[in-house]
């Protein structure tokens, strides 16, 4: 049997591994670690859960035992899909390189550019990040990738489901043609293969399991589960979730329950806690830091269930998960094998438990023609029903379910008696008599009168001077424009009959036409012309 040993690492690799409890190599590692020493391009293919991580860590360590970084140009790049992942491999490597001097950096979001900005300009051996992050540090230009010597793809089929493929080949184009590529996936997908032909030279292959098969230490379990209300079937999945955990007792440790969307994690997160369950949600939308204390809490045993999608099925390095419960049936076949590799991980026991409804078949097939297998069925548990609050409609009345129109509700108001004007409107129940109304309601406070205050009055102490300035009596407005329409009409008047005094001229304004001019009616005739004629 092959022993770490037996791998040609450096000495300090060796007792850093020996300390860290490993003796024997996994499949993956025995089969990458030699011709990655050898500086040799690696394609490592092996289901989640197998030490991939240590099948690169370990070599790379070895490798950059001899030199010196450079500011702003770091010797070797990790990237990985997912902060968490990102921080495992970061982990990773201050684990087993903690008896050399070489260096790292982590670049993931969540964290202030200037503390990530420092460590790149000291010089770094090792740069672990995201790909989104290390495009910004380049593109601020605090960071140079042609010193880089070694690089490294981990989880490139989750680099793919999340749309990082351009990112990568961009990445590829900007480090040196000369470097060593290691590339790691768990499923060989057609774009993964163009993207391995095109920048690997010639790679060592290693597949050390039949491509997207499950671990043989899981224990699946499928319940198929029909609602009887399709308006509660969350909340009846959420019962049946609950009574599958109880029925587990005390052989379920710890476990993570996966849904496939944001929301719905915090929803399944929110019940458990009502119902007594120590559950604590992560996702993507989550601060990094709140997300890094929900794995420090579920690794250290203080938390008991973790709620998560997709973004924690990844590389996420916690051996001891007991359970995996998916909620959801993953939509992407491939994420079910991911998923259900968080538990029996280092020849560990694990038990996976997935609940499907009517509407899931189509995954469900999909997932059976991945692994080439189908799923064991199960019953749900012994004396399981469904409470009377999820088999009611999910709200009180079917009225309210349906939008109410503007004017539902409202008469029409022709049909409205029509009140006298001034009248007070009435509140009082038809079968309450008016008199009592009356009584028991109190005076209504008068209303202030809008009517303007009349003008104060002259005191009949008046002087007589002040009297006699008042000889003309007040016109009213009325008498003044009158007055001044008969004016005007007065002198237009005299203006049409000036002009006919003056022979048809007048100095109104005319317009084309009304009139000819006085040349054209004139003779230019001499009386000598006329003697000739």
């Amino acid at each position: 049997m092959t022993k770490f040993s037996d791998l040609k690492l450096d000495a300090r690799v060796l007792q850093a591994v020996a300390e860290a409890g490993y003796e024997t190599p996994t499949p993956i590692q025995a089969g990458a670690i030699p011709p990655a020493l050898e500086g040799r391009d690696v394609l490592g293919i092996a289901q989640t859960g197998t030490g991939k991580t240590a099948s690169f860590v370990l070599p790379m360590i070895t490798l950059l035992g001899r030199g010196r970084a450079r500011a702003r140009m770091p010797r070797s790049l990790v990237l990985a899909p997912t902060r968490e992942l990102a921080a495992q491999v970061a982990e990773n490597f201050d684990k087993y390189a903690r008896l050399t001097k070489l260096t790292k950096a982590l670049l993931i979001g969540g964290v202030s550019f200037g503390e990530q900005d420092k460590l790149i300009d000291r010089g770094v051996d090792v740069l672990i990040a995201t790909p989104g992050r290390l495009l910004d540090h380049f593109e601020r230009g605090k960071l140079l990738l042609t010193g880089v010597q070694i690089m490294v793809v981990d989880e490139a089929d989750r680099m793919l489901d999340m749309g990082f493929i351009p990112d990568i080949e961009r990445i590829f184009q900007l480090t040196p043609f000369t470097r060593q590529t290691l590339f790691f996936s768990a499923t060989m997908a057609p774009e993964i293969e163009r993207i391995t032909n095109t920048f690997l030279h010639t790679p060592a292959k290693i597949e050390v399991a039949r491509q997207a098969t499950t671990s043989e230490t899981i224990e699946q379990r499928l319940i198929e589960f029909a609602p009887t209300r399709k308006d509660q079937t969350a909340k009846q999945k959420r019962e049946l979730l609950r009574a599958v955990i109880e029925a587990e007792g005390e052989a379920c440790t710890n476990a993570i329950l996966f849904c496939n969307r944001k929301t719905e994690v915090d929803i399944l997160a929110k019940s458990l806690k009502a119902h007594g369950f120590n559950a604590s949600p992560i996702h993507g939308d989550l601060d990094q830091r709140q997300r890094m204390q929900t794995l420090d809490g579920f690794r250290d045993g203080s938390l008991r269930f973790l709620v998560a999608s997709d973004v924690a099925a990844r590389g996420l390095d916690i051996p001891a998960v007991s359970h995996v419960f998916n909620f959801d049936v993953p939509s992407h076949a491939e994420d079910y094998v991911h998923r259900i590799g968080r538990t029996g991980r280092a020849g560990r026991k694990g038990v996976a438990v997935t609940i499907a409804t009517p509407s899931d078949k189509k995954y469900l097939d999909a997932i059976e023609a991945l692994v080439k297998n189908a799923l064991p069925r199960t019953e749900a548990p012994e004396g399981f029903s469904l409470s009377e609050a999820s088999q009611r409609p999910a709200r009180k009345d079917d009225e309210r379910a349906k939008p109410r129109r503007r004017d539902e509700g409202k008469k029409d108001r022709r049909d409205r008696p029509v009140k006298p004007h001034g009248e007070e409107a009435s509140f009082a129940p038809m079968d309450v008599p008016p008199q009592v109304v009356a009584e028991a309601a109190p005076a209504p406070e008068p209303k202030p009168s809008r009517r303007r205050e009349p003008r104060e009055r002259v005191p009949e102490t008046v002087t007589a001077e002040a009297a006699e300035t008042r000889t003309e009596p007040r016109r009213d407005r009325r008498d003044d424009r009158r007055q001044g329409r008969e004016e005007r009409s007065r002198e237009d008047r005299n203006r049409e009959d000036r002009g006919r005094n003056s022979g048809g001229r007048e100095d109104r304004v005319v317009g084309m036409g009304d009139h000819m001019p006085d040349f054209l009616t004139r003779s230019f005739r001499t009386p000598a012309d006329s003697d000739q004629e």
